[in-house]
Order: structure tokens, then C-alpha cells, then sequence
């Protein structure tokens, strides 16, 4: 795995992470934020043909 790859797969993670925290803590408009930073990052891995769920996340 390659450090583009590695890199952007630890910020899905760490977006994922930050979503659930903002659901669990009912804060709405940064759960908005953080699924639009979580599709960018998934559309980005797409288009760099990087299959996230390949890798577990």
C-alpha cells in the first residue's frame, strides 16, 4: 500500500470516528460536515481506484 493510499484511508477512519461521535452527541450540523467530508474522501479514493471497503473500512 502506497502512502496516498495509506494516508487516505486513515482519514476515512478518522471521519467515520468523528461522525458517530457528533450522531452520539446530537450535534446535527456537524454531522453534515462530517458525511460531506466523508463522501469528498470516498469519491476521492474512486477516482484513485482505491476500493476502501477492500481494506476493511
Amino acid at each position: 500500500m502506497d502512502a496516498f493510499t495509506a494516508g487516505l484511508l486513515q482519514r476515512i477512519k478518522a471521519t467515520e470516528s468523528d461522525l458517530s461521535r457528533a450522531r452520539d452527541e446530537g450535534d446535527e450540523f456537524l454531522v453534515e460536515v462530517e458525511q460531506g467530508e466523508l463522501e469528498d474522501l470516498r469519491r476521492l479514493a474512486a477516482e484513485h481506484g482505491v476500493e476502501v471497503s477492500a481494506y476493511g473500512v
